[in-house]
């Protein structure tokens, strides 16, 4: 089957999916899409929308991102589809019936809306957050600072707002497929989060980057 397609864009290391010339930040680790329109069209239906979500609004999250956007795509909307992304030539794929991609599967779990994947780290297993919205990625483990050092970076997260963390670069692998990804340390409040849902981490959409994925959160997978 054959899907509807949108450009797909990075800027300032953040994920955009473009409908009617409108730029929406694409982050599956926020369960509530929010927007400042009332509703959102996407491949051939209509979503209504709220204006916020734990008090970030359109205009504050184009703020954080430094990128004028009309909004957030999050869990509510994206798992009602399957997606082809190919950010190598900025382009996505999207549809309500069943899209193909060939490669390596990765099964996925979900917590609140929020898609979980197995991340394999120094021949240890540890559950993390799949979140698309997130420049980075996050290890919340004491050996993060035996990596090599990648230097500071000014992050934000809805209802809690900017924060910097130092990172290191860490391999991970994903099933078969193996990242090297940048990763940072979350703040206590933030990482008390990942311990709720029993996860060690953040997987960030730097393993979209330069690739083709298939993300199909119906049928429970990611395909590298």
């Amino acid at each position: 089957m054959r899907g509807s397609k949108y450009p797909l864009h990075f800027r300032g290391g953040h994920l955009f999916l473009e409908t009617a010339q409108q730029l929406w930040l694409f982050d599956t680790g926020a369960p509530t899409s929010f927007g400042s329109q009332p509703v959102v069209s996407l491949g051939g239906e209509t979503f209504p929308l709220t204006d916020s979500y734990m008090g970030m609004t359109a205009s504050t999250l184009s703020q954080f991102v430094s990128v004028e956007c009309t909004g957030l795509l999050g869990g509510d909307i994206l798992s009602q589809f399957d997606f082809v992304l190919d950010a190598s030539n900025g382009a996505a794929e999207i549809s309500s019936g069943i899209l193909e991609h060939s490669g390596r599967s990765v099964p996925i779990d979900e917590f609140m809306g929020i898609p979980i994947v197995a991340a394999r780290i120094e021949n240890a297993d540890h559950q993390m957050f799949f979140d698309t919205g997130a420049q980075i990625s996050y290890f919340q483990h004491d050996s993060i600072t035996d990596y090599p050092d990648a230097g500071a970076i000014n992050d934000f997260y809805p209802g809690f707002g900017k924060f910097q963390t130092d990172t290191h670069n860490v391999d991970i692998a994903l099933g078969e497929t193996k990242f090297t990804l940048r990763c940072g340390i979350l703040p206590d409040l933030l990482a008390a989060t990942l311990m709720m849902a029993g996860t060690t981490g953040i997987i960030g959409n730097q393993v979209i980057t330069g690739r083709v994925i298939g993300y199909f959160p119906r049928r429970q997978m990611i395909v590298f």
